[in-house]
């Protein structure tokens, strides 16, 4: 195993000019490339290239989301930001030129068709026309990133960020969660101009690269940013309508079941993440205890899992711990350069430490099990694929989970699987209300508002916001980082979760057979496009007919609810 701690990874800031002369160089080799073999080695030369500015790139990242008010990680991510899509042009054009070859059924044959179907995606995303909109989007976006990070949420004499208030919407006190509640949302109340304004922008901005790009509005350019190279909007439509007729009544019953359970008339928006009179169950120690326990649990799992995590713990390839100026939620990301991958979180003492914590390593093994992939396309699959790896490690600790919450864990595997089908309505909820703003894209703020209140009405049925600030007018997607960071990335979360429940299912029946198909899939990086790799583990489709009855029934059963 590679042993590099994260200490030692650097790289220095690239200069534009000397990468273009790289990229002539690339070029020259190209053109002058006889045959399939010197072609490969060109595309090697330049896969080196692109593995070291996407190193440089993520770093820059991560730095800027340990701390946002550290002057100088804002000023390398300015530059980065400012640097980027310069870089994609010269990337784009390599990229026309491979696909383009009069070598590529070779090229094909030796790389896989996958590579060409991103490539081309990535070429019809992109023009250098769209590159000032580009630098202007990703200065909104940090804008964004750092306001939530920046936000000072007083309660019960303390000053906490999100993540640190996180802990009091679960707590077993009611009014608790309720006053918690009405200090995060009326920060949003209090901020509302701002972050409608940024969002407005947003639109505006992804609109106008889009009919630059000659797309009728953002949603296609948002299918080719995101890659989906096997399936389309229609498909997504179906898979929508599924979780509509198969999973929202079985929500309702979740939702009546969650009241008996604590004892009220009705679940209102601050029960919704409490299912237990005496509150959610905790892990049973701090962040240190954590690491022990999963070392065991990893070790007893196999499938590699154990010497891999060993090796992210020993190089700090992980920051988990919450802190002031740190950015909010969690994320794997990776140095492609040094073959590793690393994970950010930010735990505060809820469960939701473990399930964000087997989240990001179920990412960052499957990509340092792709290490070796000859490009560096393959490191990851698409984010659909990315987040069966992901949501399936979630599963598979199942029976491990005594280790965090001793006599609880039943408790939490009931938890766990009751709020992942509830939240399968929430993931389809923000994708529908994303096209519906990219499709309308000169609506109000006040329109967009009341867009999401029509997808809570579709979606979550049960959802009664009470006398809270700002979520009753239709305002809680916007706490939903995706839909300003990553338009279009919520959908795959659902997708990977149906493929994940089926990983369930099977782990309940042969945990063996179950880790050996899961390390087998997370091998295979991104060699393939969603549908493919699904086969590939023996998974269903998201887009086959009756794909979430058989999870959906399985889950009654487990939960003891009668069939429907």
């Amino acid at each position: 195993m590679t042993k590099t701690d994260f200490s030692e990874i650097q790289m220095s800031t690239p200069a534009y000019e000397a990468i273009v002369i790289e990229y002539e160089q690339l070029e020259t080799s190209w053109r002058a490339a006889e045959n399939t073999d010197e072609c490969r080695q060109v595309i090697h030369d330049w896969d080196v290239l692109e593995r070291r500015l996407s190193t440089w790139e993520n770093l820059v990242d991560l730095r800027f989301n340990q701390d946002t008010s550290n002057a100088e990680y804002k000023q390398a991510r300015e530059f980065s930001d400012e640097l980027k899509p310069r870089l994609t042009d010269l990337s784009v054009k390599m990229k026309r030129k491979l696909i383009e070859t009069p070598h590529r059924n070779d090229l094909e044959a030796a790389f896989g068709p996958q590579a060409f179907a991103l490539w081309e995606a990535d070429v019809l995303a992109f023009d250098p026309k769209i590159e000032a909109d580009l630098v202007q989007e990703s200065k909104l976006e940090a804008e964004f990133t750092d306001l939530l990070a920046s936000a000072k949420l007083s309660y019960q004499g303390e000053t906490y960020n999100f993540a640190g208030l996180a802990k009091f919407h679960v707590a077993s006190d009611r009014q608790v969660r309720h006053d918690s509640n009405v200090v995060k949302w009326q920060w949003f109340a209090d901020n509302l101009e701002q972050l409608d304004r940024i969002y407005d922008e947003q639109v505006e901005l992804r609109t106008k690269m889009a009919k630059k790009l000659g797309y009728d509005d953002f949603v296609g350019l948002g299918y080719k940013r995101m890659k989906r190279v096997d399936y389309d909007q229609a498909d997504v439509e179906r898979f929508r309508a599924a979780v509509r007729e198969d999973v929202v009544p079985l929500t309702r019953e979740l939702r009546r079941m969650q009241a008996e359970s604590l004892g009220i008339d009705r679940v209102m928006f601050w029960d919704e993440g409490i299912f237990d009179p005496q509150g959610n169950p905790k892990p049973q120690g701090d962040h240190d205890w954590m690491i022990e326990r999963a070392t065991e649990m990893f070790d007893e799992m196999g499938g590699g899992l154990g010497e891999f995590f060993r090796l992210m713990d020993e190089c700090h390839l992980m920051d988990l711990k919450n802190r002031d100026s740190k950015a909010g939620g969690g994320f794997c990301t990776d140095f492609p350069s040094f073959g590793l991958p690393y994970i950010f979180a930010n735990f505060n003492g809820t469960k939701g430490d473990v399930e964000v914590f087997t989240h990001e390593i179920g990412h960052a093994f499957q990509g340092y099990c792709s290490r070796e992939q000859p490009l560096a396309d393959y490191l990851f699959p698409t984010y659909e694929s990315c987040e069966i790896h992901s949501m399936g490690l979630e599963f598979l600790t199942w029976p491990n989970m005594d280790k965090f919450f001793g006599d609880d864990a039943e408790r939490f595997r009931q938890i766990h699987l009751i709020q992942s089908l509830l939240f399968l309505p929430y993931g389809v909820a923000v994708d529908h209300f994303q096209h519906l703003v990219y499709s309308t894209p000169n609506a109000t703020s006040a329109q967009r508002h009341e867009m999401w209140r029509e997808m809570e009405a579709t979606y979550l049925p049960t959802r009664d916001c009470g006398d809270l600030p700002h979520v009753p007018m239709g305002g809680q997607w916007q706490f939903q980082r995706h839909i300003y960071l990553l338009p279009f990335y919520y959908i795959d979360y659902t997708l990977a979760l149906t493929c994940a429940l089926q990983f369930w299912v099977r782990s309940r029946a042969d945990m063996t057979e179950a880790m050996e198909s899961y390390v087998a899939l997370c091998k295979r990086g991104g060699a393939a496009p969603f549908r493919q790799l699904a086969e590939s583990a023996g998974l269903v489709s998201p887009f086959e007919e009756g794909s979430l009855r058989e999870v959906v029934g399985q889950a009654r059963k487990f939960l003891g609810i009668a069939p429907d």
